[in-house]
């Protein structure tokens, strides 16, 4: 689990995160929603240790994680998606692949479940991540963070300049994560009928702030998507 206490952070006088609090448990998807400029980026870098907190704290798995560095909190079994995905074009998919693998210590081999979960990925494993579709890249990007075999999955606004048809299927995979109920799942998005279908839990942020927070099946009745259009 993912316990996030009290969170504040600032870019020079600007308040930037305001006391943020929630909880990502293992075995549900909990999505963070809000407009662009709310935080949300902010938050993910505080996570992630790129950026230090200014007070409050972050806690894996009961540890305390908040003053560990990017590669100490990877270590931990914390994996992130980034916005822009982010995989190395000059490099085949399976290149791709087997780079991160040998930063985890497991080696060169691709496991076979990473082609089966990702089928297009099998059928361009031999083609140059920057000749892929946005759409290929982020089932890329998502198999290379899945194969260090995290406990927690972080994915930053994975529907970004998607074609429908292709979210369906990113939809599709991350349903069958979360099914297996072995990692917890931090989506962050904009998207709302996409969080709204894979949600467990929501956390809404406003001008830094956590404004609205509940289970996913009630993010209708909670009017959330209203406060994404304000």
């Amino acid at each position: 689990m993912l316990r996030v206490s009290g969170l504040n952070q600032y870019y020079g006088g600007s308040h930037v995160l305001r006391d943020v609090s929630f909880e990502a448990p293992t075995g549900a998807v909990t999505a963070v929603l809000g407009r662009n400029g709310m935080g949300k980026t902010t938050l993910l870098k505080c996570l992630m240790g790129l950026l230090p907190v200014r007070s409050g704290s972050v806690q894996f798995e009961g540890r305390d994680i908040t003053r560990l560095r990017p590669h100490q909190r990877a270590q931990a079994g914390i994996a992130l998606v980034p916005q822009g995905r982010e995989i190395f074009p000059r490099l085949t998919v399976e290149e791709n692949l087997q780079l991160a693998l040998a930063a985890t210590g497991r080696g060169r081999t691709v496991p076979g479940w990473v082609y089966e979960t990702f089928p297009i990925l099998r059928q361009f494993v031999r083609r140059r991540g920057g000749d892929l579709s946005g759409g290929q890249q982020q089932q890329l990007a998502i198999a290379r963070a899945l194969v260090a075999e995290p406990r927690l999955l972080i994915l930053d606004e994975p529907t970004e300049g998607i074609q429908p048809n292709v979210i369906q299927d990113i939809e599709r995979v991350i349903g069958t994560l979360a099914a297996r109920r072995t990692m917890a799942i931090l989506l962050v998005e904009q998207y709302y009928d996409f969080a709204r279908t894979l949600a467990d839990r929501y956390v809404v942020l406003q001008r830094g702030e956590v404004v609205r927070a509940g289970e996913g099946a009630a993010m209708d009745a909670d009017n959330v998507r209203g406060l994404l259009a304000v």
